[in-house]
């Protein structure tokens, strides 16, 4: 039987773990069990038992696609025609049907069918993809009983409520389960929930006494049964409330026996579990809303001149209709015959009929909407659509943002916003995981009243550098610890007074001992021995925990075991080096008590408590004759706290024996009972057990920052991005961590909100809660008006402004925030402390809302969702908080230093070919629509097309789509190189200089020049002369068939022009597309007269035997691009953008002139911004060397 007979872990952890795996109580909420809400009953083990069948609850299986085979074909063609432009060419399709038409069905619909069956495919690929994912994980296997006292495997989808499953190690659980027993005796297990919240600490879940004692293998469950009544499926990971009904006795149940799905089971043998929720009723899939509906600011430009375009081709349809209506009125019969003889009235019923006039007119006005609707772009969309994803591509692809530690290449989750990365106005970064690596590292610490620890981090560099010198180095200690290539994980300590056994010749050796031993034993660590080599690794609750482990087995203290009474753990005893094991029980730490305890017995038989905490808790508890190391001890601690460390204070003392006796009764008891003030108990014996402490140390941890964040925060301060820094950290490791990203500089000021007045410390101490808040809030505005006016006094001083999280609750009241942010914007830097993870979400909305710009939240843990899906591009980290971040992001990077060519070089890239392939669509419809409306004006608005059917479907779709989506995808109007020296370049985008309604309509008129010279010159040339030795005069089809030509000469040439970065795939599709016209009309041509109507043998008969078609074509290529030649040579040369100066440096050949080079780059360095450049000029200033400088870059240039 499948593990059944495996020996089960006789290990209590809920002696030694913590007092929150104490039993459940009834209290309130357990009240409405059975009631609205509370209504949902399973039968544990009777799944097929007709009472469970009447409930008929939802199965397990999962599914993320946004459509089934049913619904793929209506809802995908639904979604296609909500796109206004795809809706008005369905209408225009349908309208093709009748008479109305001036072309044939079939080429009006067939355009329309090849663009939407474009975008369906595309759908179907990607929602192919979803359902792949969706089959993985519906068919994983998990151990199911099958009634007999047996587990067989079956699929997650066959689950249902109540069945029994038994899950292994490092499995996931593929329901919500109720915890009935697992490996342990007292039904402990370890469960890491990093796909729920995204962090990768493990959490303990503990099952009820009364069915752990009773089931402990496979064959007891033949003749389990028991009742579950509990609240519906709901969306709160972090609360249950239900009942289970065993053997006529009712058990109440918590949070703390419900396993969640997608959770996994760590450092646990096996457990066994009921299903309670299964599929679309679990508590992961509840949480899992759709993320929201983002659209690019370009995209939702581009809408509106698609509207424009509408309100163009109706206004010429109705201008048109008029004209025409006045003109078959006037169409007066003249001997027998009207004027307009040639448009056959006689056959028409209205439409040329002089008595109905009016109605002609509206007849003409709905002819004349299809026949101009070749000024909308049929294939914008779908072009851009499949640019985007191959610029996607590109990105994931981009050798330069992999990482390969972890072995994770950038991820664009989403290729909408491809062109917003090109327009970041501002950055709002978490600094925990993301500026900073979430790897905690044991670099010093404070003993006995003595700094001990010789590395220097990242931030007492950046503090040397702006006084002079740092405080924790000596000079006789100046050792520097290599940064980057620590020997342990987890430990980059140096210090020869203590290592390799030298502790013991210290003066004050007894307390360095009593030091280390804490380290090794007070904590909640789990270790886990290879087999084959016999090194010990841990998994703990959190980075500090481990790195404390990890650091007392580098001192010789190595906690090796786990065991029901306690813990092992290797000393080197000061006499005899022998090894020596210790016991103990442990107090869990928690966010309200901010300090742990374990209580050992040492080997002489004393009871000792060892306690770590945070400074402000542990401090008070001290002793009178236990404060002998204070003074240095509050001294070390505030310096380290000056270097960006993370600390703890550690401290102990000797417990009476009837003491402990006493307070361990009324402790399980406290734990046993299920009264409501059960945890006010529990606190009360704590806090009176963790009095009269002794001082021993203190502990100091660094979380570095991430490589290259310094140099990529430097660059995108000079690209004009700024940046935002929300942390839940405090305000001082907040600030230094500042200093060291250079986000901060000595002589910029700080302007600080908080809400440490005395007055409001007095109001809180009297516990006025309505006058502490008017108070909070008046304070608050006071401060931001002042920092306002020392703003607007300062001229070009820069600021930052740093917040904390109280603070920050006042100042994004409705009507507070827009000071607010006027004073956060006024900045250089902004960095928010303490802030909750709503906070973080509501201050980007306010920054997005607020400034109307582009905004990009970047982030790593599960505290980061709200603020990812809240700003218009959402960044996540792939580090160790685990994927949650990532899973909500747009786009995912494994580095915060990759964000510099995401933005600086992708984003402007994307941005830059975004644009104009835009621009360049509407010039080239406008170019062509225009010459179809001169040709129809010319014809007396009698709805003549100019060019033949098909001539009219296919201009968009094979003529000249290919060489403008090899634009958006391969273009560079700049290369990566210059797009790092001069990050100035990146401003482009945020002022949208590219995309601006000055260069659109630039296009469009540059679209109506080149249509006016194709038309008139084609018109003029063939109007007075023969067009063949055989005397014949051009008709309408040898027009069309040379405007067409014209056109498509033109736009491809155009085209040829505008591109900046020429590679063998433009040559192909340039050329192609020209080549291809002409393969097309000739193979057209030769089709039955029937199909190929008046295109038939056009080319091969009447065009390229004549001289004057290959002329025309000349001379209107010439004449319709010396406008735009002309133009942009005098713009280019006397009034250049910024990335046309970065042009002429290399077309120039000023990539080797250092000076013009420097000239060009000192733009984008300005006084108030941030980084460590901007740090450099300041120094500069301030050394009196700048005005020397400047007269230097002005000679030069």
């Amino acid at each position: 039987m499948a593990g059944g007979g495996r020996r089960r872990r006789r290990l209590h952890l809920s002696k030694i773990y913590s007092y929150t795996c104490g039993k459940s109580s009834f209290k309130e909420d357990h009240s409405n069990i059975g009631g609205p809400g509370f209504s949902r009953v399973v039968y544990c083990n009777e799944p097929d038992s007709p009472a469970a069948e009447r409930r008929n609850y939802t199965g397990n299986y999962v599914r993320s696609t946004k459509y089934t085979v049913a619904s793929f074909f209506p809802k995908s063609l639904f979604e296609q025609f909500r796109r206004v432009a795809n809706f008005y060419f369905l209408v225009t399709g349908i309208l093709s049907l009748t008479d109305l038409s001036p072309y044939g069905a079939v080429s009006a619909l067939l355009p329309l069918a090849l663009v939407i069956t474009a975008t369906m495919v595309k759908e179907g690929i990607e929602d192919w993809r979803r359902k792949q994912q969706d089959i993985e994980v519906n068919n994983r296997k998990v151990k199911v009983h099958d009634g007999n006292g047996i587990f067989r495997q079956e699929q997650w989808r066959d689950l249902r409520v109540g069945d029994i499953v038994r899950v292994e190690k490092d499995e996931f659980f593929p329901a919500d389960l109720l915890l009935l027993s697992s490996s342990y005796e007292d039904s402990i297990c370890y469960v890491e929930t990093m796909n729920l919240d995204g962090e990768t600490n493990l959490k303990v879940k503990q099952g009820l006494e009364a069915t752990s004692s009773l089931l402990h293998e496979d064959s007891d469950f033949k003749d389990f049964r028991g009742v579950v009544r509990c609240e519906d499926p709901n969306v709160n990971l972090y609360m249950f409330v239900g009942s289970l009904e065993l053997e006529e006795e009712r058990f109440p149940l918590s949070i703390q026996q419900i396993l969640l799905r997608d959770s996994k089971l760590r450092n646990t043998e096996y457990v066994y579990g009921a299903v309670v929720f299964t599929g679309n009723d679990t508590k992961v899939i509840q949480n899992s809303t759709d993320p929201p509906s983002k659209r690019s600011r370009i995209e939702r430009k581009m809408d509106k001149i698609i509207y424009l375009m509408f309100g163009l081709v109706f206004l010429m349809s109705f201008v048109g209709s008029i004209i025409f209506g006045v003109e078959t009125r006037e169409d007066k019969l003249k001997n027998g015959k009207t004027e307009r003889w040639y448009l056959k009235p006689d056959d028409a019923v209205i439409f040329f009929d002089p008595e109905k006039a009016p109605m002609a007119a509206i007849f003409h006005f709905l002819t004349a909407v299809m026949l101009y609707s070749y000024f909308i772009p049929i294939s914008l969309y779908v072009s851009i659509e499949i640019v985007k994803v191959l610029q996607s591509i590109f990105i994931n692809r981009d050798v330069h943002m992999y990482y390969e530690e972890t072995d994770k290449p950038a991820q664009a989750r989403t290729s909408n916003l491809n062109e917003e990365l090109g327009m970041v106005d501002t950055i709002l970064s978490d600094k925990t995981g993301t500026l900073t690596c979430n790897s905690m590292e044991f670099i010093k610490c404070s003993i006995a009243g003595t700094a001990y620890g010789r590395g220097i981090t990242e931030v007492e560099r950046a503090m040397a550098v702006r006084s002079g010198g740092s405080p924790l180095v000596n000079e006789d200690l100046d050792v520097v610890v290599d940064k980057f290539a620590p020997k342990v994980k987890g430990f980059n300590f140096e210090d020869e007074r203590v290592m390799n056994g030298n502790w013991v010749k210290q003066p004050q050796a007894a307390v360095l001992q009593k030091f280390f031993r804490l380290l090794a034993v007070c904590h909640t660590a789990i270790p886990e021995t290879d087999e084959e080599t016999g090194n010990v690794s841990y998994e703990a609750e959190s980075p500090d925990e481990a790195a404390f482990v990890v650091a007392a087995r580098e001192f010789g203290f190595e906690f090796f075991n786990r065991t029901q009474n306690g813990i092992s753990f290797r000393e080197l005893d000061l006499v005899t080096g022998e090894k020596v094991e210790r016991l103990l029980n442990v107090l869990e730490f928690n966010s309200s008590r901010k300090r742990m305890s374990v209580i050992v017995r040492d080997d002489e038989g004393k009871l000792l408590l060892l306690s770590k905490g945070a400074d402000n808790v542990m401090f008070e508890r001290l002793a009178k004759h236990g404060r002998q190391f204070e003074s240095k001890t509050q001294e070390h601690v505030n310096q380290y706290a000056d270097a960006g460390l993370r600390t703890l204070i550690l401290a102990y003392r000797e417990v009476d024996e009837n003491e402990y006796i006493e307070f361990n009764k009324n402790f399980n008891e406290a734990k046993s009972s299920v009264s409501e003030d059960r945890e006010a108990l529990i606190d009360d014996l704590t806090d009176k057990m963790e009095r009269d402490l002794i001082l021993l140390g203190a502990t100091a941890v660094e979380d570095k920052l991430q490589n290259g964040v310094p140099e990529c925060i430097d660059k995108l301060a000079q690209a004009g991005i700024k940046i935002w820094v929300l942390t839940g950290d405090k305000m001082e490791t907040a600030i230094n961590i500042g200093y060291a990203s250079s986000l901060l500089r000595q002589e910029m000021k700080q302007i600080i909100i908080n809400l440490e007045t005395p007055h409001i410390k007095s109001l809180e101490k009297a516990g006025i809660k309505d006058e502490i808040e008017l108070a909070s809030r008046e304070s608050v505005v006071k401060q931001i008006e002042e920092g306002k006016a020392l703003l607007a006094a300062s001229g070009s001083e820069a600021f930052a402004l740093i917040i904390d999280g109280k603070s920050l609750t006042y100042a994004l009241e409705d009507d507070i925030k827009k000071t607010f942010l006027d004073l956060a914007t006024g900045c250089a830097s902004v960095i928010c402390c303490r802030s909750s993870p709503k906070q973080k979400a509501l201050v980007t909305r306010l920054v997005k809302s607020g400034t109307g710009k582009t905004t990009l939240a970047i982030g790593d843990g599960a505290n980061d969702v709200g603020m990812l899906q809240e700003a218009d591009i959402g960044v996540g980290i792939s580090g160790v908080e685990g994927m949650q971040a990532v899973m909500s992001s747009d786009i995912a990077i494994a580095q915060f230093r990759y964000l510099e060519r995401l933005l600086l070089v992708h984003g402007h890239w994307c941005y830059s070919r975004i644009s104009s392939m835009i621009c360049y669509f509407f010039y080239k419809n406008i170019t062509f629509g225009v010459t179809v409306f001169l040709y129809e004006a010319y014809t007396s608005f009698s709805a003549q097309p100019a060019y033949n059917d098909w001539f009219l479907s296919l201009f968009n779709v094979f003529f000249s789509s290919l060489p403008v989506i090899a634009l958006g995808v391969f273009d560079q109007d700049v290369s990566a190189r210059f797009c790092y020296k001069f990050p100035l370049l990146y401003q482009e985008g945020v002022q949208n200089i590219l995309f601006s309604w000055k260069r659109i309509i630039g296009w469009m008129f540059n679209g109506l020049i080149s249509a006016l010279v194709i038309f008139f010159v084609c018109k003029e040339s063939l109007k007075h002369q023969l067009f063949d030795p055989n005397g014949k005069t051009a008709g309408r089809e040898i027009l069309g068939g040379l405007m067409y030509t014209c056109v498509v000469w033109v736009v491809n040439l155009q085209m040829a022009l505008s591109i900046s970065y020429f590679t063998w795939v433009q040559h192909i599709v340039i050329w192609g597309s020209i080549a291809f016209w002409y393969i097309f009309l000739m193979i057209y041509g030769a089709m039955a007269p029937s199909f190929s109507t008046d295109a038939y043998m056009v080319f091969l008969e009447a065009l390229a035997p004549a001289p004057s078609y290959w002329l025309t074509t000349l001379f209107v290529m010439v004449f319709a691009l010396i406008p735009y030649f002309v133009y942009k040579s005098v713009q280019m040369r006397f009034f250049p953008k910024y990335h046309q100066m970065i042009q002429w440096i290399r077309y120039e050949g000023h990539s080797n002139d250092p000076e013009f080079v420097e000239m060009v780059r000192q733009r984008s360095i300005r006084p108030t911004t941030v980084g460590y450049t901007a740090r450099r000029a300041a120094s500069v200033r301030r050394s009196g060397r700048f005005h020397d400088q400047i007269h230097k870059d002005l000679v030069a240039f």
